[in-house]
């Protein structure tokens, strides 16, 4: 005869999300004098995809072992930041942070040292011999100490770039995704999550980025340069709001607004996308390929890479 405890636990492994060839996991279940769930969730092989080309190079797998507690109400934040209490979180309000991330409607994402494993306008500037000239612009700029806009004219009147510039620094030096980012995309759009890159890098560099992520070209918010009828550089439209200091707020209240989104996440490595919150309802601070401590001050979550967002994105439907 089944007891009346053994029914009770049987129900409460229904509660428990599928499991699906797409997120393979193992749950091994404890029935001790307290019950606890186990999932053990390898992450697929991570791809470092360079646009506009067929070269792959592969990392090894990652294995991570998650835990899960028996209290399976997991729209509350706390039962969410629970499932991960076995590793270290840094930031101001994990719990909330994995909380808006797990019920997003839309998450925009810097590109430059986010999506990527460096920066764009770095890259041109070292095609064009003007590389160390250019970079130390760009890490004031991404500390915070010099508004944006500065910067911005200060290493495009540097550089110059003309349309077959950028073409041929493209080509012989396509931009690299930070592992994993390609996954965590692909979750996001797999449940219905929107997802928007909002650079203060160029739109033409971005583009093929876009393209090998398969976010639409249209939810790009990036810079615009300027050029005239032979190609050459005239400048860069300063309309576009992520040209300027504080224009990264000013783009997601245009994309909330025009959407009519009811939670959106920015996820940064720049003192920009910290600016960002709100109208972002969290900022997740990325410090996988540099991390920049007043970044990490403002970050309500700060990871160094993208394994357990991925993991919250599979384990929640948006709400």
């Amino acid at each position: 005869m089944i007891s009346t405890q053994s029914i009770r636990r049987l129900a409460l492994l229904r509660t428990l999300p599928s499991l699906t060839a797409a997120s393979p996991c193992v749950a091994t279940f404890s029935f001790g004098a307290s019950s606890s769930c186990c999932f053990v969730t390898p992450s697929s092989t991570s791809l470092n995809l360079r646009s506009n080309s067929n070269n792959w190079s592969r990392t090894m797998p990652t294995t991570r072992t998650y835990s899960q507690s028996t209290q399976l109400n997991q729209s509350a934040s706390s039962d969410i930041h629970s499932l991960y209490s076995d590793l270290t979180h840094e930031g101001n309000n994990v719990s909330y942070a994995m909380e808006m991330l797990a019920k997003a409607d839309a998450v925009c994402f810097d590109v430059d040292s986010t999506v990527i494993d460096e920066e764009g306008i770095d890259v041109l500037a070292d095609t064009l011999g003007k590389g160390p000239e250019v970079s130390a612009w760009t890490a004031k700029a991404m500390d915070g100490n010099i508004k944006f806009e500065d910067a911005l004219a200060a290493r495009l009147e540097i550089i110059k770039p003309s349309k077959s510039d950028i073409a041929s620094c493209l080509e012989k030096h396509p931009l690299r995704l930070t592992p994993g980012v390609d996954r965590l995309v692909e979750a996001l759009q797999k449940r219905g999550t929107s997802v928007y890159l909002v650079s203060g890098g160029f739109r033409l560099m971005i583009e093929p980025v876009a393209r090998t992520l398969g976010v639409n070209v249209s939810n790009i918010y990036a810079n615009t340069i300027l050029f005239d009828d032979k190609g050459d550089y005239t400048g860069f439209d300063s309309n576009e709001p992520t040209s300027a200091d504080q224009g990264k707020p000013k783009a997601l209240r245009a994309i909330k607004e025009k959407a009519g989104y009811n939670t959106m996440v920015m996820v940064g490595d720049g003192a920009t996308d910290a600016q960002a919150k709100p109208p972002a309802d969290a900022f997740i601070g990325f410090g996988g390929v540099v991390v920049r401590e007043a970044v990490k001050e403002k970050a309500c979550w700060f990871v160094r890479d993208f394994e357990v967002m991925i993991d919250i994105v599979n384990k929640h439907d948006k709400r």
